[in-house]
């Protein structure tokens, strides 16, 4: 027996014989994915390979405990969640299991082949509503740059250090001046969205 299939088998026997384990759920789960999400970011961020592998371990229960509440009413099983990604994998890098060339522009590649798979007819769609503001916005301008969504948007390079100092600097800012720093963002996001399915709208070209 693997270890996977040990834990597999220990969840399992959780779900039976545990009380708390086994009144659990996908939605009263989610508090814990998101926990465990940001302890193995932060696993990450220290450089600590022992927190790191620990971390990891407490992700793929989460992954596990999802997979066995839905084997538990025949939605799915872990197997199917495996087999999902591997062949998502294949499917998405023909370069390297097909005879297709290496694309210059890999992420927009990455991207353009979500979309087709997916039916999207906006690089907005299937962009979580639960990101953050900068995140969300970070996701926005990847999938418009790579979706050739014409955007007015300041390109000039910058440094980790440069792009910090500036964003402690106005936050520093907005709170001297009395301005929610994470609304004000909030809002800049929704305004981007509105000029990328303005854009969208548009006749081509």
């Amino acid at each position: 027996m693997t270890e996977l299939e040990r834990l597999v088998e220990v969840m399992g026997r959780l779900r039976i014989e545990c009380p708390w384990d086994a009144r659990q759920t996908h939605r009263s789960l989610v508090t814990y994915l998101i926990e465990e999400s940001c302890e193995t970011v932060e696993a990450i961020e220290t450089g600590d390979d022992a927190h790191l592998r620990e971390e990891l371990g407490d992700l793929l229960l989460q992954v596990i405990f999802h997979a066995t509440i839905a084997a538990e009413r025949s939605a799915f099983t872990l197997d199917e969640v495996a087999a999902g990604i591997t062949d998502k994998l294949i499917m998405r890098h023909p370069y390297v299991f097909a005879d297709e060339q290496v694309p210059d522009d890999l992420n927009a590649t990455w991207e353009q082949r979500k979309a087709a798979e997916k039916g999207r007819t906006s690089v907005l769609e299937g962009i979580p509503e639960q990101m953050s503001a900068l995140a969300r916005a970070s996701k926005i301008i990847s999938r418009a740059t790579s979706g050739h969504v014409p955007l007015e948007l300041d390109t000039e390079p910058i440094s980790s250090q440069e792009l910090s100092a500036a964003l402690l600097g106005l936050v520093s800012r907005a709170k001297i001046s009395g301005i929610d720093a994470d609304q004000a963002m909030r809002d800049a996001v929704r305004e981007l969205e509105r000029q990328v399915r303005t854009a969208e709208a548009a006749p081509q070209q």
